[in-house]
């Protein structure tokens, strides 16, 4: 009777058991859902806000081809939104913008690839914290402050020294806008450098490689995807800021003759204009319309950056 007994009662602890896993797993399962709906219900948000900007852009850009053709919009050389008859031409802002992004990215991608290799592969651990710090203080500089350094310290410094008549200019644009995207650039392609395996550094100094030549010839090619993404994503931080361009490119709707005359990017033009603007009117549909271009070369690069991210990726290991 005794061993019948102990049987019922093992059995039916194990069947308590069952049944106390099976409910942990449930429970797993429900959290487990619950969660996925969560980070889906936020990912589908961020989608729905993103659509709801560009359908407000194109609603509020598009009207203004009806009143001048996409040819002179994007090539007219006279940007006079107020005259009668008013002038729409936005090639002058358009290479305003590239102009300046083109030497900020000149300027700013050697010294954050090199800062990233450094702080990556050759400065010592206290240095290399050091660093970091101060770069990641310096992506955290508002705009505006930076926009301000360029007009009291930069525009006189670059007006005595080359003797202009101003020194709100592209070049002064540009290294203010140098400075913001070295830490995009820095940052991104520290990350990029550190994810290359261990094994490939390995490899190249046991065949006899110098540090140099590991760094040159190994590690920067393994990483070359990352830190090509990062030079484009610092492009694109560049041609989309406002508040830099807006105080010291100097405002010029013009085609410059030289990288010390004034300029007005497209985003200086949008912040500069928009508060004066009619609402609905001609004038203000042409802001909206170049902020359609604006997003257009934003989503280039950003296109051109997922593309050179993909073609130069690293698959696999140094080991078998």
């Amino acid at each position: 009777m005794f061993p019948k007994l102990a049987l019922e009662v093992h059995t039916r602890d194990c069947e308590t058991q069952a049944e106390i896993l099976k409910g942990n797993i449930m429970t797993r399962q429900t959290k487990e859902i619950i969660i996925k709906y969560v980070f889906f219900t936020f990912s589908l948000v961020s989608i729905i806000v993103l659509g709801l900007i560009v359908f407000s852009l194109f609603r509020e850009g598009l009207p203004i081809f009806g009143k001048v053709s996409v040819k002179d919009f994007i090539f007219g050389m006279e940007w006079y939104p107020t005259y009668d008859p008013p002038s729409f031409g936005i090639f002058p802002l358009i290479f305003g913008s590239l102009i300046v992004t083109i030497l900020a990215t000149a300027i700013a991608v050697p010294l954050g690839v090199m800062a990233a290799i450094y702080i990556s592969e050759i400065a010592p651990q206290s240095i290399k914290e050091i660093l970091k710090s101060v770069i990641e203080l310096l992506a955290g500089l508002p705009s505006v402050v930076l926009g301000f350094f360029g007009m009291v310290v930069v525009a006189p410094w670059l007006q005595d020294t080359f003797d202009l008549p101003t020194g709100l200019n592209i070049i002064n644009a540009s290294m203010i806008l140098a400075i913001m995207a070295i830490p995009t650039i820095s940052s991104i392609s520290e990350d990029a450098l550190y994810a290359v395996p261990r094994e490939f550094k390995e490899a190249s100094y046991a065949l006899g490689a110098t540090k140099f030549e590991t760094i040159t010839q190994v590690i920067i090619p393994s990483a070359m995807s990352g830190i090509s993404t990062a030079v484009m994503l610092g492009m694109a931080r560049a041609i989309g800021e406002t508040m830099v361009v807006l105080m010291v490119a100097g405002g010029a709707a013009a085609i410059p003759g030289s990288i010390f005359d004034s300029v007005r990017p497209m985003p200086a033009s949008i912040a500069a204009e928009m508060g004066e603007a009619p609402f609905r009117s001609a004038h203000y549909q042409a802001l909206f319309a170049i902020g359609i271009v604006l997003f257009f070369l934003t989503l280039f690069f950003n296109l051109v950056a997922d593309y050179v991210s993909h073609k130069f990726r690293q698959i696999g290991s140094g080991t078998l």
